[in-house]
Parts: C-alpha cells; sequence; structure tokens
C-alpha cells in the first residue's frame, strides 16, 4: 500500500522521521496505514460503556487487514448525567475529532459512539476530517420485564411519571421501576430514541457496515462487528474512500425517508442538517417535508409502536425497512418515496443497498417491519411547520401526537426557563384549561444554552388529575427521541434571538394546523411590533470558555445548531490543507 497520508510523517531518512518512527515504532518504514480507534467509553456514560469491551476487537481487525490500530479518547457525550445537555458539547467532540485527525499521521478512523450526542459528534468529526471512516456503535441495553412487559427505556419512564403525578402509581411501584431501569444494565436506550434512530441513520449512510441497527454491544455479533469494521476501514484507505464520496445528496434523502418510515427522534432533524452544512448538501426543512409527506410509519417500535429496538436485526433490520420504502406507491401522477429512494447509494461494506435489500427478507403486514399497503401508521409521520410564530420553521413528529390536536387552536401559557415550568406545571392549584397551549421558550441553541430537552413539558397537574395525557406543547429546544406527545420543537428563530415566541403572552391564542403546515401566533402584527419594541433578551449569566465560544457562533435549528466557521456551504470549504510535517 502505497501513498498513505501517513508517509508523511514515517517517510524518508531524515532526523525528523526518525524522531516519528520511533514515537510510533509499529508503523515503521513502509508499514501499514495507521487506523485510529476513537474510544468515546467513560464510567459517566453508560451508553457507550459496551465498547469497551469491543475496541481490542476493532484492533485485531486492523492488524489482520494489515494496519496499524492506535487508540486513543474522545470526550464521551452522555445525555443522562451532562448538564444542561450533551447537546452543548456534540460541537466540542466533533472539532475534537477533526482536529486530531489533522494533527496526528493518521490515515483512517474507527469511530466507536453510543449515546446519541456522541454518534452526532462522530458524524460531524468524520465529515469534516474526510479522512476514511466508518462508526462502531454499541447497540441496545437489555430490556427488563416491568408489569408483565419489556421495559421501554425512556418512554416507560415518561409514561409512569404521568401516572405518578395523577396519583394512580405509588411510590413501591415507582422505585420497582427505577430498579428494573438500572438492571437493565448499560447500552442505549431500548426504543427508537435518538441514539437508536442515529444508529440506524448511520447504517443508511453507509457510515457503518451493513447488519449494526440493533446489534447488542456485548453479543458475539457485535465483536464480529468490530473485528470486521476495522477490517473495512483499511480497505477503505486502500481504495480512498472517504465520507464525503459515501454521503452523498442521495444517501442523506434516503436518510431522511428512513427517518419518517421509522418515527425517529425528532433530533436527528438538526443532526442531519449539520452534516448536511459539513458537506454542502441540502438538508433544509422544506426539502425534508417534500420527502417526508408520502411516508408512512413502517417499524411498529416504540414511542410510536409496540416492539423495542432488539427485535430490528430479526425482522430484517434496514435492508427490510428499505425494502418496505422502495415499495411504497405515491400520489396519482406523482412519484411515490420509492421514487425518491435510491438504492444505488452505497452500505458500509461499499455494496449498494439494492443488493441488501434483494437479499433480505420481506417486510411483513404486522410485523415488526412492515409492508407500505400495512402501515402502523399513515403518513406523514413528521412534518416541518412554518407560519407567524416559526417564520424560519420548526418540526413536529406526528406518529407521537394525538390526532384530535392536530388542528387545534388554543391560549398560551407562557414558561421561561425549566426551574419555572416544573414548580408551575406541578402545581395542583393552577388554573388551566383543556385547550392550553404550553409555550417553553429561552431553551434554544443559544438560549440555555445548548438546546436541552425540555420541550415535552409536563402536562399541567390539574389537568393530569382529570384524565388528560396530551395537550399542545411549542418550545424551541428539543425533547428526547423517547418522548411523545403533540410537540413542536426547534421553533426558529429561537426566542433568545428575538424570534417571535419571545413576544408571546399568556393568553395569546396560538393555532396549530398540521395538515397545512402552519403555526401561527394569532396577535394582530402591530401589537406584535409594540411588544418587540420593548424586548430585552434574558440576562445571561457570566459565561467563559466553551459556553461563551459556543453562544458566540452557534446557529439555528434548521441549519443544525452547527458552529459558523465549521460549516461548509460550498465545495471549496471542505479542501482540507495537510499539515507541514517538520521537528516540533
Amino acid at each position: 500500500m502505497t501513498g498513505l497520508r501517513s508517509d508523511r510523517w514515517f517517510g524518508g531518512d531524515d532526523e525528523v522521521a526518525v524522531l516519528h518512527r520511533v514515537a510510533l515504532p509499529a508503523r515503521g518504514t513502509g508499514g501499514g496505514p495507521v487506523i485510529r480507534i476513537a474510544d468515546t467509553t467513560s464510567d459517566l456514560n453508560p451508553c457507550n460503556a459496551p465498547l469497551s469491551g469491543l475496541i481490542e476487537a476493532v484492533a485485531r481487525g486492523i492488524r489482520a487487514a494489515g494496519g496499524v490500530p492506535v487508540r486513543f479518547p474522545v470526550m464521551s457525550l452522555g445525555e443522562d448525567l451532562m448538564k444542561p445537555t450533551a447537546m452543548l458539547y456534540r460541537n466540542l467532540a466533533a472539532m475534537q475529532i477533526e482536529e486530531q485527525a489533522r494533527s496526528n499521521p493518521l490515515d483512517g478512523l474507527v469511530l466507536t459512539a453510543g449515546c446519541d450526542k456522541t454518534v452526532a459528534a462522530a458524524l460531524l468529526g468524520a465529515a469534516s476530517a474526510d479522512l476514511p471512516a466508518l462508526l462502531l456503535l454499541s447497540g441496545p441495553r437489555a430490556a427488563p420485564t416491568w408489569r408483565g412487559r419489556p421495559l421501554g427505556t425512556g418512554t416507560d419512564l415518561w409514561r409512569a411519571l404521568e401516572e405518578r403525578r395523577a396519583g394512580q402509581l405509588d411510590d413501591e411501584a415507582w422505585h420497582e421501576l427505577e430498579a428494573c431501569l438500572t438492571c437493565a444494565g448499560p447500552g442505549t436506550c431500548t426504543t427508537m430514541g435518538t441514539a437508536s434512530t442515529l444508529a440506524l441513520l448511520t447504517e443508511v449512510l453507509g457510515l457503518c457496515l451493513p447488519g449494526t441497527t440493533g446489534v447488542a454491544g456485548a453479543s458475539p455479533a457485535a465483536v464480529d462487528l468490530a473485528e470486521r469494521t476495522g477490517a473495512r476501514v483499511v480497505e477503505l484507505v486502500a481504495a480512498g474512500t472517504r465520507p464525503s464520496d459515501v454521503v452523498t445528496q442521495a444517501a442523506l434523502d434516503n436518510a431522511l425517508l428512513a427517518l419518517a418510515a421509522v418515527g425517529g427522534s425528532t433530533n436527528a432533524v438538526i443532526h442531519l442538517a449539520a452534516l448536511a452544512g459539513r458537506l454542502g448538501l441540502d438538508a433544509s426543512l422544506a426539502h425534508a417535508d417534500a420527502l417526508w409527506r408520502d411516508v408512512p410509519l413502517l417499524a411498529d417500535v416504540e414511542p410510536c409502536g409496540r416492539h423495542l429496538t432488539a427485535a430490528l436485526p430479526a425482522a430484517g433490520g434496514v435492508p427490510t425497512l428499505l425494502a418496505g420504502l422502495a415499495g411504497l406507491p405515491g400520489p396519482a401522477g406523482l412519484p411515490g418515496p420509492g421514487g425518491h429512494l435510491d438504492l444505488t447509494a452505497r452500505a458500509g461494506d461499499g455494496q449498494p443497498w439494492a443488493l441488501h435489500v434483494s437479499l433480505a427478507p420481506e417486510p411483513t403486514p404486522d410485523g415488526v417491519l412492515r409492508a407500505g399497503d400495512h402501515p402502523v401508521a399513515p403518513a406523514p409521520t413528521m412534518v416541518a411547520l412554518t407560519g407567524s410564530l416559526a417564520p424560519d420553521g420548526c418540526v413536529l413528529k406526528v406518529a407521537a401526537a394525538s390526532p384530535d390536536l392536530l388542528r387545534h387552536t388554543g391560549p398560551a401559557l407562557v414558561l421561561d426557563d425549566y426551574d419555572d415550568m416544573r414548580r408551575r406545571l406541578d402545581d395542583p392549584e393552577l388554573v388551566v384549561d383543556d385547550d392550553v397551549v404550553l409555550v417553553v421558550r429561552g431553551i434554544g441553541p443559544v438560549g440555555a444554552p445548548g438546546m436541552p430537552e425540555w420541550g415535552m413539558a409536563p402536562i399541567p397537574a390539574p389537568l393530569v388529575r382529570r384524565g388528560v395525557r396530551d395537550v399542545v406543547r411549542i418550545s424551541d429546544g428539543r425533547m428526547s427521541g423517547t418522548s411523545f406527545g403533540t410537540v413542536a420543537l426547534h421553533v426558529a428563530p429561537e426566542a433568545e434571538a428575538g424570534g417571535p415566541l419571545a413576544l408571546v403572552r399568556n393568553g395569546d391564542l396560538i393555532r396549530l394546523d398540521v395538515p397545512a403546515r402552519v403555526l401561527d401566533l394569532l396577535v394582530e402584527p402591530a401589537e406584535l411590533a409594540a411588544r418587540a419594541a420593548t424586548w430585552q433578551p434574558a440576562p445571561v449569566a457570566d459565561l467563559r470558555g466553551w459556553p461563551l465560544l459556543y453562544r458566540q457562533h452557534v446557529g439555528q435549528a434548521p441549519a443544525g445548531a452547527d458552529l459558523d466557521f465549521l460549516t461548509a456551504p460550498r465545495p471549496e470549504h471542505r479542501v482540507r490543507v495537510e499539515p507541514t510535517v517538520g521537528r516540533s
């Protein structure tokens, strides 16, 4: 193998090359490609914990293929414990991946990832570094039984919380639920949360090996995947295949279609937009909504269905899902989703998806993965909305919403921070009507900062006790992919940026019309102009370091909440300048 990037460090006979070879003897003169194993494991991140047992398997695969494995760590992003949110650090971890690749003698990357922001950071870092790369994903945790059925991480917790707030779940049952969640062990959420959604989309994009989605990290199948991933990256280096060659517009569109077909996490919309921004592709809300319009729900997986993600491999996984998408009809005279799906796009093993689809089990009418004529729920499963309250757009997961609220007008109850939200909504004396529209603001990319998952505000306590389990909620923040409800998210511009959301007052009427793709604030323009004239952003706590840099450069949700100096609006922004190799 010749022409390796690492040859610039190790080739030659001068004192600089000698120093480099002494620093990494395993590479030596004429050695194989140097493949970095990016280790994102941490004791503070249970989602990524299974990966620690797979790193040596990756190294074995690299060595067997003639490469030189080198391991070093990357910031581990775990949504469970990082505050205000791991999303604040997604771009930082992506920068770390990129800069470590830029500055070291690396020819290819294996990026381990589990928790959703770690996966997103790995995708963004791989795109910007643009060295041959694949992700190795940790997979779902075990699913203990609670109340006679397998426990869906996150989703069942949110449902149990509402029962507890309604007085229908006692302390004993609540603690029993905690014990069940604890004994599930390490791994990602067992439902189609953001981690599982991004794992599936990574597979569709061709940035992990086919067959990855749903494989538990502690299983023999995961060890095999790890070894093959290491070996495959050595092959990618030999072929000169980079992420920018793999993640084409067709591959990105396939991912957007798959996102809708599985009722995936709305967070993925932001991450795909950021990925598109790094590569100069189109994942705008208008483009996404056009793709989503005719895609029904084809995956019977929580929170929109009945099963857990561990059931996906036996059902045929991504190839069977794509087969279901390919068979969907469109409106009369127009191409359906199958017409947009491009099965010439490549999977992570280099084969076109058409080959994998041809060998996959067919989707079934009542299975985990459905055929288009027997969907779990009708199209659309996800929409992009615009209107006077969201001029630049927002998203709503229809598959997780209440059908009777998809057309709704009601008075706003405005909540300006998390503590205020929990205090007021848990107040049993709160005066609130069933048609209320909860507005949670100040939690966008700039506002929090970092855009935490506070958008699925709890149902007001008086309504919960009356049996209400959903109300319309509107937010410039995010919600967990394990969540559900009629929630319009990622409203842009956010309140902190002076968007209309900042001008809403208690009692203002808000109109949601999902079929028309509209979210409007029903206040006269003159009144809004008067409010805007006196509006001031909320005072900001003294910031320094990364949060300060983040607030100064982060973009809005429709553009992926990426930093302005990391995007690539034109192809020339993706041209990498190799470092000068000389004596340090």
